[in-house]
């Protein structure tokens, strides 16, 4: 029989997904499931995109161009400007979603072997990104206790070598939900100038800024426009998370030339999908101004039920709209399985991301979970009273 390949072998699986089928059946059974899992909004998705696919009048679904549509980059250029990003539509490559955009990036400035330092917990794609790019991720432990904040500039130091080729952030982050601070993104400016390195900003969450903070983009920092590179999408931003549209975002020429390549190698991102995506450029400001205040009070929901639980500990995020929490079990790997397979309370259950597949350190993560508070308040509330009476039974 043909053997899989070593990079198949060696591709990890999702740790938000791969208890769906644990999820499916509790379902059959006739339980309730409160997703905390994923992070798909149920917020509605404005409606300027939904009509632009509705009333569009294409007689053929053309290509677009591989870096995509003209006008489409040009509006992003223009949203950018309004966040104090001073970059021009050739600065822009769509992609087919922010994976994508991580794949091209990873693809266009290191090679097979090469090293990407990275703060975890992460984005649990990243490992599967660097793994299908022949790259070894280099973490560097933020902790619970200091609710994820960067880690010192001289953790990031030792682990530089002459393989190292990038610094990967994710601001605000997923799973944290952390916000790093203008001082952060200097500190970090400073390192990659240093030691001549891509710093890689995964801005999806841009928008998700709470309690009076602002995000600062790495593509604000002067001086920096040959390491700066962003990565961005419209999933999160206007709850289009099926459209699949991202884009990376660098000042660095030779770095958007080359991510070019790869655009062209896989054709164009969807059309439909772009026009629905520019469209939701014309999102009025009252749209966020709604959503981050439901989010808040989510946010401010959730972190107080879950405090009212002996033995939990979980940071405060500041953005995005996750958080992880410490668990007073040895295996959340196992507790997630065993809520979805032997427990229920009142004939629901919840279904949860354990926190180990955020990081790529081995032993790293064992007791926590990844929560997002995509739920309206009243299901957070009822999916906080299983947890507690899950943790209850399943540590009797």
């Amino acid at each position: 029989m043909p053997k899989i390949s070593n990079k198949g072998n060696a591709m990890p699986q999702s740790p938000i997904r791969k208890l769906v089928p644990f999820a499916e059946a509790a379902k059959k059974r006739g339980t309730k499931v409160f997703h905390l899992n994923i992070g798909q909004p149920d917020i509605k998705t404005p409606q300027v995109a939904l009509d632009a696919v509705k009333h569009n009048t294409l007689d053929i679904v053309a290509y677009s161009r591989s870096e995509g549509s003209d006008q489409y980059r040009e509006k992003l250029a223009a949203y950018y400007a309004k966040n104090d990003i001073n970059v021009s539509s050739n600065n822009i490559i769509v992609t087919t979603g922010g994976s994508e955009a991580l794949l091209f990036t990873f693809g266009s400035v290191m090679d097979i072997g090469d090293e990407v330092i990275i703060p975890e917990p992460f984005y649990a794609n990243y490992n599967g990104f660097s793994t299908a790019s022949g790259v070894n991720v280099v973490p560097v432990v933020s902790k619970i206790e200091d609710n994820f904040a960067l880690p010192p500039i001289k953790a990031f130091e030792k682990l530089i070598t002459p393989k190292t080729k990038a610094i990967v952030i994710c601001n605000p982050g997923n799973p944290t939900g952390y916000l790093y601070s203008r001082e952060e993104i200097k500190q970090l400016a400073n390192i990659v100038k240093k030691h001549d390195l891509f710093l890689i900003a995964d801005e999806v969450y841009r928008e998700f800024a709470y309690d009076g903070t602002e995000h600062y983009s790495i593509l604000q920092e002067k001086d920096l426009q040959d390491h700066a590179i962003v990565i961005d999408s419209v999933s999160k931003r206007y709850s289009m998370c099926g459209a699949r549209i991202g884009c990376i975002v660098s000042k660095n020429n030779e770095v958007i030339q080359t991510a070019l390549k790869f655009a062209q190698a896989r054709l164009s991102p969807p059309t439909y999908a772009q026009i629905a995506s520019e469209a939701a450029l014309d999102t009025p400001q009252s749209y966020f101004d709604e959503v981050i205040e439901e989010y808040v009070a989510r946010r401010n929901t959730l972190i107080e039920e879950l405090q009212k639980i002996e033995g939990v500990k979980v940071a405060k995020p500041k953005g995005a709209f996750y958080c992880i929490a410490e668990l007073p079990v040895d295996n959340a790997d196992d507790f997630a399985q065993w809520i979805l397979e032997k427990f229920d309370y009142n004939g629901e259950t919840i279904m949860v991301a354990p926190a180990a597949g955020f990081y790529s350190s081995k032993g790293m993560g064992l007791n926590q979970i990844r929560i997002a508070y995509v739920l309206k308040q009243e299901d957070l509330v009822r999916s906080i009273a299983i947890l507690k009476h899950a943790l209850a039974a399943y540590n009797a």
